[in-house]
């Protein structure tokens, strides 16, 4: 993995948070890497059998390798991922500030691929920071139904995204602007605004990451 101490300490890192086989070069995660200088892929392993509780370790080292605030882009059983690593192993204190959770698959009720199977019963801990669960109205391996049940039991804000099956590269979406619009809203909900520079100032201000005043 990149060495995730670069950039500006108050700059959140993004970390891309795969599925089932990984990303392959055409889904948006991959693209998302590629083009952005604040995202790192956590390599989980395992990628054709996962288990739940490795991947629940590799998440956290991941996280715990930076001091840098830390908002998680997780595709598919990625967001289970996500979801066991906070039921498992969070710490009391961590840097993670929010959560983008895109199309999570039914892992409990005949799933529709066996290696889902392990992540079941669904970890049912809320997550204690702002995330967004993304849903596709005709996902083959979650209903809408069974996402918006996830979101509720993960305490997500859930977005309906249309009938763009898997959000995956077989939906055509490419770098998907969508959700990267969704990333940045998340982000700037998460990240206090700039610091005013003299107090009381409304033009004034001095940005956290040491910018100039305006």
């Amino acid at each position: 993995m990149a060495d995730l101490h670069d950039g500006s300490p108050d700059k959140p890192l993004v970390l891309i948070v795969p599925g089932l086989d990984n990303s392959g070069p055409d889904h948006w995660q991959t693209h998302w890497e590629r083009d952005r200088d604040d995202c790192r892929r956590v390599d989980l392993g395992m990628w054709n059998q996962p288990q739940p509780a490795i991947w629940a370790d590799r998440l956290g080292a991941a996280i715990e390798e930076t001091a840098r605030p830390v908002v998680l882009v997780a595709h598919s059983l990625g967001c289970h991922a996500v979801s066991w690593w906070n039921a498992l192993r969070r710490p009391v204190a961590d840097n993670v500030i929010g959560a983008l959770l895109v199309a999570p698959p039914e892992v409990e009720d005949a799933p529709i691929d066996s290696r889902l199977a392990p992540f079941a019963p669904l970890s049912r801990g809320r997550l204690p920071f702002p995330s967004i669960l993304v849903a596709s109205g005709n996902d083959p391996y979650a209903s809408f139904g069974r996402a918006k049940r996830m979101a509720r039991v993960w305490g997500s804000r859930l977005i309906d995204a249309g009938p763009l099956g898997h959000i995956n590269a077989q939906s055509n979406i490419r770098d998907w602007p969508y959700g990267r619009f969704l990333l940045r809203r998340l982000i700037s909900a998460a990240t206090p605004p700039p610091a005013a520079l003299i107090e009381g100032g409304s033009v004034d201000t001095l940005s956290r990451a040491g910018g100039t005043g305006r």
